[in-house]
């Protein structure tokens, strides 16, 4: 993958998790606040923010979403790595444990 075909997709990715996040924000509040990981003053900025802020704070080159996984037991819950379980259960389990994290948010 060339350089700007990866920026170009960095590009693309910040304006559809903006204007997916705008949206979520704008039809249920408590609902987005737990499914995108984010606080009540960033919920509010987004919100507000019109189309042409979107495209600018989306043209830049840094992803501004990112995994809330970051520890090997979430991973290990969502991909059902070293268990032979029932996936409903595992996916529970990972689900509380980032609902959890978003409290402290």
């Amino acid at each position: 993958m060339k350089v700007e075909q990866i920026l170009a997709e960095i590009r693309e990715a910040n304006l559809s998790y903006l204007m997916l996040a705008q949206g979520l924000i704008r039809a249920d509040r408590e609902q987005a606040l737990y499914r995108l990981g984010i606080n009540e003053e960033t919920a509010l900025l987004i919100e507000t923010l019109s189309p042409a802020q979107i495209l600018k704070i989306a043209s830049g080159n840094t992803l501004l979403c990112s995994f809330r996984m970051s520890d090997d037991l979430v991973w290990g819950l969502l991909t059902g790595h070293g268990k032979t379980a029932g996936d409903g259960v595992g996916r529970l389990h990972a689900a509380i444990l980032m609902a959890g994290r978003h409290e402290h948010a």
